[in-house]
């Protein structure tokens, strides 16, 4: 949650009040991570194999139900977007007094 500095100041929840007067500390370098195991690419694409095989793939019911939804979502969007721009576009056309 992004806050502005004077409530960062005043919340007690973050602990020392910050500014000018708050002594800085020197931060402490990110821990180390270990160096990744190299692989062939054999060996990566039997990974990727095996991970692909962990997947919970959806049926072909879910997937036409999920794809149906998408279309009749763009469709009302779509007819929303379509009335607000006219109306704003009337209500430009009013004040400018060019509405025909």
């Amino acid at each position: 949650m992004a806050s502005n500095e004077a409530t960062k100041k005043a919340d007690p929840a973050r602990g020392a009040a910050r500014g000018p007067a708050a002594p800085t500390t020197a931060r402490s370098a990110p821990a180390a991570r270990p160096a990744a195991k190299r692989v062939g690419p054999l060996e990566f694409l039997n990974q990727v194999r095996d991970e692909g095989r962990k997947v919970t793939w959806p049926t072909r019911k879910e997937t036409t139900v999920t794809t149906i939804m998408v279309f009749v979502m763009v469709v009302i969007a779509s007819i929303f977007f379509t009335v607000v721009d006219q109306a704003l576009r009337w209500a430009v056309g009013l004040i400018l007094g060019i509405a025909g």
